[in-house]
């Protein structure tokens, strides 16, 4: 094993390939960031980092014994079909875990040097410890390579909740004699279980869609069906919705101080007859009364997961899966504790003081923590606390910047004061009828001086006493169908009906946009979406039944919770899913011509939905075709042509390695450049932010884009010349 000392390493120091004499642990970490702080915490910053292909590991001394920290990249196996033929059978249960790099996703290849360092780094040591997170993902993670790599029955186990010095050393004191053996059988079933679905219910309707000449790559599976199930429901609604009139009556009173308020009657009138009975009160008296109460309102619980999600997505219109990317980077720098957390709890144990005076070195906004238990929400979770800031500090920029803060704020409005308001209601009463008028006005802002709050003041005059009614006021209204979920909204209903995980909700709704069942940022059902749901309700319902998914959920929620006889129950689980698999795949079966054929339909219907939706403009060189964005496959890049191609060759270049999509607002209409009136398109690059900008070479907004692109064209030029030079 050839190892590359830490350039702090002494000079001249021999490191030798052979198991030492000492004593030998390997830690086990999931990433390459957590082994560095793992490392350097547990030595105090003595340890000596050397390098196996690339692959970086560490090594001290402590207490007597050689420690090494190795590291995962995430899962390094995964569940995959054990064939015996090349033909996919329907359905499939012959599974079993294989390493990652010896999947079909090549993607996963790179994770070959990691298994291979952790093997040899395995044959050197005497004993185990896993320190991957602390989770389900994290149990399976670490059990796998104690099993599988370093071929061992058990190992110990360090818990912690964020990657600072002090919870580090505390949990490699305290570690756990074995790993927790009711999150990594609860892991694995999971795994199994979603498996199981997912790749037979999806060959299932690939195949029926093979069945009428057509194919898609499609995907369904336990959550992500009754999720679009939702959706699409939702969508129906809205197609379905007939809107009706209603009224709502206003009055503008006087009192004798010459004050005016407008006050409304507290019910929507669906009657134009109704009506009647309010026209006679103008030039009527009235009697006002003022009522003041004085309240508090405490500052918002903190922070789990999916409020974390749903904040972020409010103040910044960051998407779950970005925020939890975020997150997880914040986490493994070591500013904040670990996120995929259900607890709105900040238990004593963090020790609020000494995270608190560490803040103050960098936001003044401490000083409004004064109290000395913080404000604790309902939901609590066995494994970690809620998301609370660590106390360290590093420059941040974007959107790392924007998260980290808001975790700090949330914390130390949680220790403030809560905000004293004075809420005043004016009532006038005239000819037996009542109205209202609201106000509300701040007296003390205790924890809204540190945390954005959406509470708004409202201002209005103390009335008490005869008014006269000066005007009548009429306003017809037209009902309104419901809102598409958001992002952040859905992800609060698939949490409030138990569908999938706190880990897994932001995957669940990437996928259905990359599958293209859904769309736009108000979560719109695609034709094939809502096709694919009308034919499962219709030829197998059971497969979007959320019933069924919740069931499952709390099954392997009690495998979790650690009861006895794991083995039995994971393996009665996964009866209950082959069961039902089957049951559900006959009857596809049964029924996949019928199924095929609607599922070309919506098919057919998505690429005329597609075409549109990649409409932009008419093409000012020819006035005839659209401008659209089109896609490249043997360049596998997007560029803008025109429809009367090949009539018309105008074309645009685009941002390689991009997905790119027209920008449009709420009630998808395209978004309008505002310098030459031509549509905004927007990037998506992968680990990138988005990148939104005017295609439109000759835009004044569009000169950094245009030199890009020059600079592109120039690069591949000389490339070229190079090589025929060669």
């Amino acid at each position: 094993m050839v190892r590359k000392k830490k350039e702090v390493a002494e000079a001249g120091e021999e490191v030798v390939a052979k198991k030492s004499s000492m004593h030998t642990t390997l830690i086990i970490t999931e990433k390459p960031q957590a082994a560095e702080k793992i490392a350097d915490a547990l030595s105090d910053g003595k340890d000596r980092k050397y390098s196996e292909n690339g692959v970086p590991f560490y090594e001290f001394n402590r207490d007597g014994k050689r420690i090494i920290v190795g590291c995962a990249v995430g899962h390094l196996f995964g569940v995959s079909e054990d064939k015996k033929d090349k033909r996919a059978s329907i359905p499939s249960f012959d599974v079993k875990w294989k390493p990652a790099y010896e999947g079909k996703n090549k993607s996963a290849g790179f994770t070959k040097k990691y298994y291979m360092a952790l093997k040899k780094l395995a044959k050197e040591a005497d004993e185990f410890i896993v320190a991957t997170d602390y989770d389900v993902e994290g149990e399976v993670i670490g059990w796998n390579v104690v099993r599988f790599i370093a071929n061992q029955k058990d190992a110990k186990r360090m818990k912690f909740s964020s990657l600072t010095k002090d919870e580090l050393n505390n949990a490699y004191v305290n570690v756990n004699s074995s790993i927790d053996w009711g999150q990594a059988i609860a892991g694995e079933t999971r795994h199994f279980v979603d498996w199981f679905y997912g790749i037979n219910l999806s060959r299932a309707l690939m195949r029926s869609l093979s069945k009428s000449g057509r194919f898609r790559i499609m995907s369904i599976g336990r959550v992500q069906g009754p999720a679009l199930a939702i959706i699409v429901d939702k969508e129906i609604q809205i197609k379905n919705f007939k809107p009706e009139p209603y009224w709502q009556v206003f009055l503008l009173v006087q009192d004798l101080n010459k004050q005016r308020i407008e006050v409304k009657f507290p019910k929507d009138l669906t009657k134009e007859s109704e009506l009647l009975k309010f026209k006679q009160l103008k030039g009527k008296k009235g009697i006002a009364k003022t009522e003041i109460r004085e309240d508090k309102i405490y500052a918002p619980a903190p922070f789990d997961l999916t409020t974390l999600q749903t904040e972020s997505y409010r103040l910044f219109g960051m998407t779950p899966s970005q925020t939890l990317a975020v997150a997880q980077k914040l986490y493994l720098a070591g500013l904040i504790s670990y996120p995929r957390t259900s607890s709105q709890k900040y238990p004593e144990a963090i020790g609020y003081d000494k995270i608190l005076k560490n803040l103050a070195k960098h936001f003044v906004l401490t000083k409004y923590a004064v109290n000395k238990t913080p404000v604790e929400g309902k939901k609590s979770d066995p494994a970690h606390p809620a998301i609370y800031p660590t106390g360290e500090y590093g420059k941040l920029e974007g959107q790392e910047k924007s998260i980290y803060e808001i975790v700090v704020k949330r914390f130390i409005s949680c220790f403030a004061n809560p905000a004293l308001i004075e809420d005043k209601k004016i009532t006038v009463s005239v000819s037996g009828l009542d109205f209202f008028a609201k106000g509300l006005q701040i007296k003390e802002k205790g924890w809204m001086s540190v945390y954005p709050s959406t509470v708004k003041e409202e201002e209005i005059p103390t009335i008490n006493g005869e008014v006269d009614i000066k005007e009548l006021r009429i306003e017809q209204k037209m009902t309104q169908p419901p809102k598409r979920y958001s992002a952040s909204s859905l992800l609060k209903e698939l949490e409030k009906q138990n569908l999938g995980t706190k880990a897994t909700r932001a995957n669940i709704i990437e996928t259905l946009y990359d599958r293209g069942y859904v769309k736009e940022k108000s979560i719109e059902a695609t034709p094939l979406g809502i096709k694919l749901i009308e034919t499962l309700k219709k030829h197998s319902p059971v497969i979007i039944d959320e019933a069924l998914t919740r069931d499952l959920e709390k099954q392997m929620e009690s495998i979790h919770l650690g009861k006895k006889e794991l083995d039995k129950k994971q393996e009665k689980i996964l009866d209950t899913a082959k069961k039902s698999i089957t049951e559900i795949t006959a009857q596809m079966r049964k029924n996949e011509e019928q199924i095929g054929k609607e599922l070309s339909e919506g098919t057919e219907e998505m690429w005329e939905q597609e075409k549109e939706d990649a409409k932009l403009t008419v093409c000012k060189k020819c006035g005839k075709g659209n401008l659209r964005i089109m896609f490249n496959r043997n360049y596998k890049r997007y560029f803008i042509g025109c429809s009367n191609y090949p009539e018309c060759k105008n074309t645009y270049s685009l941002p390689p390695n991009s997905l790119i999509k027209a920008v449009k607002d709420d009630e998808g209409k395209p978004e309008l450049c505002k310098e030459c009136n031509g549509p905004m398109l927007l990037a998506i690059r992968k680990a990138k932010r988005p990148w939104k900008f005017c295609f439109n070479p000759e835009c004044p907004t569009n000169k950094e884009w245009t030199k890009k692109r020059e600079d592109y064209a120039k690069e591949k030029a000389d490339e070229k010349k190079e090589e025929k030079k060669e």
